[in-house]
């Protein structure tokens, strides 16, 4: 039986994304000069691809969750601008990769880079990023830091190598598909928060709450991500429905609808997530709604979310702390 507790961020009134963006519009104005300035090269196609998914709209939210942590902790260094810009390099090289090995043609409701531009060249630029990211860490001059992103970017890649050997694996467990979004999505956001600790000389029992927080907040939103496929508009969503399922990707709301669906249903996901099959999506769609299967992904979500806000225990009462706890209920909020 799902439930959900009144206390569960989902069901705390909307949050006001754009007023939380606010409290870093500043600095988040310094990253994005600072992303446009390593933007510029000489070849061309570098120049043109970069700006065109980093200006693909987006929430920029894991550069705001490393600024609102620096600021809760006493102040936005130019080290913390530095690994803000380096995060969201990091997590644009994700896209673009990702999009090639999804072969997605949608990315935020505009045409993904690689259906534009091809998939080698999207694939190059990736790379390129993923160099420029590191050539930016660097001038931190902070070996920890270092250490942190070059773990985290083995992670992502591991993450992806996992979920790719999930494809169209229906036998795939919540445990296996946790432990992909685990290090495909939520170690980056851990790492966002962690470096502003680190960076901030703080103690290591706040930076390890605060890599918690990140951990538990990125979890939440990748639950939440794979649970709007299959409820959430085109519109709103920013990609084609039912992208995950034919991609043959074994989400949540499916692991849970086969394993509490009769035996013909089950057949149908089993058979859906095999063959990677868009066409069975409405069929789909009625048993993840009938076996309650997004109430379910909703209520991990919020369990994740929670977790998120009591590792933020450690960090002085502020606006910014404040700020970060509604980040954490966003995450389960959102529609897009």
């Amino acid at each position: 039986m799902v439930s959900q507790t009144q206390s569960s961020p989902n069901t705390q009134n909307p949050i006001d994304f754009d007023s939380i963006k606010n409290l870093t519009a500043a600095e988040a104005k310094a990253v994005d000069q600072l992303i446009v300035n390593e933007l510029s090269s000489d070849v061309i196609l570098i120049n043109q691809m970069g700006r065109y998914i980093v200006g693909n709209g987006g929430k920029r939210l894991r550069p705001m969750l490393l600024l609102l942590a620096a600021k809760a902790l006493g102040g936005v260094s130019d080290s913390h601008l530095i690994l803000a810009a380096v995060i969201e390099f990091i997590h644009t090289a994700t896209l673009l990769h990702d999009d090639v090995v999804d072969e997605s043609d949608l990315r935020r409701g505009k045409e993904s880079a690689n259906a534009v531009w091809g998939n080698a060249a999207s694939v190059l630029v990736g790379d390129y990023l993923y160099s420029s990211a590191f050539e930016m860490m660097v001038r931190t001059g902070n070996m920890r830091v270092m250490e942190i992103l070059s773990k985290t970017t083995t992670a992502i890649a591991e993450g992806e190598v996992l979920q790719l050997l999930n494809c169209n694996n229906p036998e795939t467990t919540e445990a296996k598909y946790l432990e992909v979004i685990a290090r495909k999505t939520a170690i980056l956001f851990s790492a966002a928060t962690r470096l502003s600790a680190v960076i901030a000389g703080a103690s290591a029992e706040t930076e390890e709450s605060l890599a918690q927080y990140g951990q538990h907040l990125g979890i939440a939103f990748q639950l939440i991500d794979d649970a709007l496929d299959y409820k959430a508009s085109q519109e709103d969503l920013g990609k084609n429905l039912g992208d995950d399922l034919a991609e043959g990707k074994p989400t949540l709301p499916l692991i849970y609808a086969i394993q509490n669906s009769t035996e013909d249903e089950a057949k149908i996901i089993i058979d859906a997530i095999k063959n990677g099959d868009r066409d069975a999506f409405n069929a789909v769609y009625a048993i993840v709604q009938k076996t309650h299967s997004i109430a379910y992904t909703e209520q991990r979500a919020d369990e994740e979310a929670e977790k998120a806000i009591i590792a933020l225990s450690v960090l002085p009462e502020s606006d910014y702390k404040e700020a970060l706890t509604l980040l954490a209920k966003f995450s389960v909020q959102r529609n897009y």
